[in-house]
């Protein structure tokens, strides 16, 4: 193994892949569902009890059911074993966090599951996340079946990723699936932890794992609507209107029926009634994307958004391209419209390339893209390296990303100021 200028060793050839050995029974076999207050508290019990971290990870119904609840919850500790809650018939999980007390929760995709934990009472004190160690030590896949593989050498089926978890009760093969995923956890985290050790960015994920831990809800989306597919297609300002109109009946319909918005009325479905602007509903259900069973029956609901939205004034009516953003103009106009801040942006993204490939660290983990282009378009004076750092750390940098960068960066910038236009 060689090393970097930074001091941090660098790969020389490409890891021996060990044989993978197929996952397929919980070691201490399955548990039974924890779903009611006693079977709960005799968990809370034997987690406080147990020792070391705590490996947990949770099951959405996306794609079934309106919103983003948690339907199980996956947990698992040394001398406790592993326990599946059910969080509809145990909603408030916080004995559970108390029992534990400041134990390390090790979860792959934290900034996933942390939310669903939280709605329930759960809220970690330390948190190791698999899928940050594995991207922060420049593995090609980072998904758990994949590190669990390269890592570990054993194979995790993901068969059941995608169901249903709101089904009640839940299939005998769905649990086994769900406890497999923290039998081996705990493992994958002391292994990669290794890792990270030997190449010297212990402190980065440890960055990394707290910023995840910490982060503060997302706020909502503006105009959630125009995130429709297929809308692009539409260059009337009415037909926009149309979209907007019948997203809204979708969404209180999918609300109401807790249903995912997507089985209620898809987005091609949309897009076509807003393309067409049928005027009634028989016109409607004429239309290829209307001709289903339950899509004819709700016509006249989906023909009253397509109505209000042709009563608009057009002093009402939405713009095609949407309401102007704060941030930045696209990067290809930056050229005819501030060649500096053009030069800036090509020098940043060489920088922090050379980085990625020198660190083994993808670039998005370096430095958010978002962040890299309001710092290249609008830079602080003076744009020193204290003056970046300061801006970056203003954008959600952490202290190792500023560390590595703020230097470069002020060097590119100076570079880029001299550069003829």
């Amino acid at each position: 193994m060689t090393t970097t200028e930074r001091g941090v060793p660098a790969e020389t050839s490409t890891p021996v892949q060990p044989p993978v050995t197929p996952l397929t029974e919980p070691a201490d076999g399955l548990p039974d569902v924890v779903a009611t207050p006693g079977a709960f508290a005799r968990v809370v019990e034997a987690f406080a009890a147990g020792s070391g971290p705590v490996a947990a990870d949770a099951e959405r119904a996306s794609g079934y059911r309106y919103g983003q609840a948690t339907y199980l919850v996956q947990v698992r500790r040394a001398g406790a074993g592993t326990a599946l809650i059910d969080p509809v018939g145990v909603p408030d999980l916080g004995a559970l966090g108390e029992a534990v007390g400041d134990a390390e929760f090790v979860l792959h995709a934290a900034s996933q599951d942390l939310p669903g934990l939280a709605a329930h009472g759960l809220h970690p004190a330390r948190v190791f996340d698999t899928e940050l160690a594995a991207r922060l030590l420049g593995m090609e896949r980072v998904g758990l079946a994949a590190v669990v593989a390269e890592v570990l050498g054993l194979g995790l089926a993901k068969e059941h990723s995608a169901v249903d978890w709101s089904t009640r009760p839940l299939p005998e093969d769905w649990l086994r699936y769900a406890a497999l995923d923290v039998e081996v956890l705990v493992e994958l985290r002391d292994r990669l932890a290794e890792r990270l050790e030997a190449a010297g960015k212990t402190q980065w994920a440890a960055q990394e794992f707290e910023a995840v831990r910490t982060a503060a809800p997302p706020a909502p989306r503006v105009d959630p609507w125009r995130r429709t597919s297929g809308m692009h297609v539409l260059r009337n300002p009415r037909q926009v209107a149309a979209v907007r109109a019948m997203w809204v009946a979708r969404d209180a319909s999918a609300q109401a029926r807790d249903i995912s918005p997507g089985r209620v009325l898809p987005d091609r479905a949309i897009v076509a009634a807003a393309k067409a602007m049928p005027r009634t509903a028989g016109q409607l259900v004429m239309l290829p994307e209307f001709a289903g069973k339950g899509t004819k029956r709700r016509a006249a609901y989906w023909q009253k958004a397509i109505d209000d939205a042709r009563a608009l004034p057009d002093a009402e009516l939405p713009t095609v391209r949407g309401p102007r953003s704060d941030g930045p103009p696209p990067p290809r106009t930056w050229g005819d419209r501030d060649a500096v801040a053009a030069r800036r942006l090509t020098a940043a993204r060489e920088l922090v390339t050379a980085l990625s490939e020198e660190l083994s660290i993808p670039v998005e983990n370096l430095l958010q893209p978002d962040a890299l282009r309001r710092l290249c378009w609008t830079p602080p004076s003076p744009a020193d390296a204290a003056g970046i750092a300061d801006f970056l750390r203003g954008r959600g940098a952490r202290e190792w990303q500023v560390g590595l960068l703020a230097e470069g960066l002020e060097r590119a910038f100076a570079q880029a100021a001299q550069d003829p236009v």
